[in-house]
């Protein structure tokens, strides 16, 4: 009898949660960090482009995230994308290079930062429950095919929600540690 590729399923769902991480990192906490810039994507020669494409971010200092834009005719794009993105910054340029101060996290602020947290880490539930449901599918298709018996369907299907609920679990738990750390003065 053919075995189903399990390994598929699980790297999908790993993805789903290196995701969560990537977009985890561009939350800000109490210090700037050069991700925080990673999903803002600028409207570059008719195409979203992400930031990091079109120039150099830069922390040099505790509070100061900085842009070097390559094209000069970027310039504003970057700035706007910036200000759209929902992070709560307000670039300013100098020539090719923005600057983008940091302000103090206030407690409304936080609880922004921890239900955008929480957006994120609903769409990597989401991301899994998808693959856990091709899973499923395509364990109904070998059976239906002949390719594994009933009991054999059943015993996979019970892998398939282990590695599913183990997903999740490990979602929560990234998503409680990023919103303790927002919320820590």
């Amino acid at each position: 009898m053919a075995q189903p590729d399990l390994s598929d399923i699980k790297r999908r769902m790993d993805g789903a949660i290196e995701t969560l991480r990537k977009e985890f990192q561009g939350l800000r906490t109490g210090r700037a960090s050069v991700n925080l810039l990673d999903p803002v994507m600028v409207e570059a020669y008719g195409n979203p482009t992400p930031l990091t494409q079109v120039g150099t971010v830069g922390a040099p200092e505790p509070r100061l995230l900085t842009v070097t834009v390559w094209d000069k005719g970027m310039v504003k794009s970057v700035e706007k994308a910036i200000r759209e993105s929902g992070l709560g910054l307000h670039p300013s340029s100098d020539g090719t290079l923005i600057r983008i101060p940091l302000p103090d996290l206030n407690q409304e602020r936080r609880q922004e930062l921890s239900k955008l947290a929480g957006k994120y880490a609903e769409q990597a539930k989401v991301s899994v429950r998808n693959v856990r449901r091709d899973g499923m599918e395509m364990l109904k298709r070998q059976e239906k095919d002949g390719d594994i018996t009933q009991d054999e369907h059943r015993r996979w299907s019970d892998e398939v929600q282990t590695l599913t609920d183990n997903h999740i679990k490990r979602i929560d738990e990234a998503l409680q540690t990023k919103e303790k750390e927002i919320m820590q003065v």
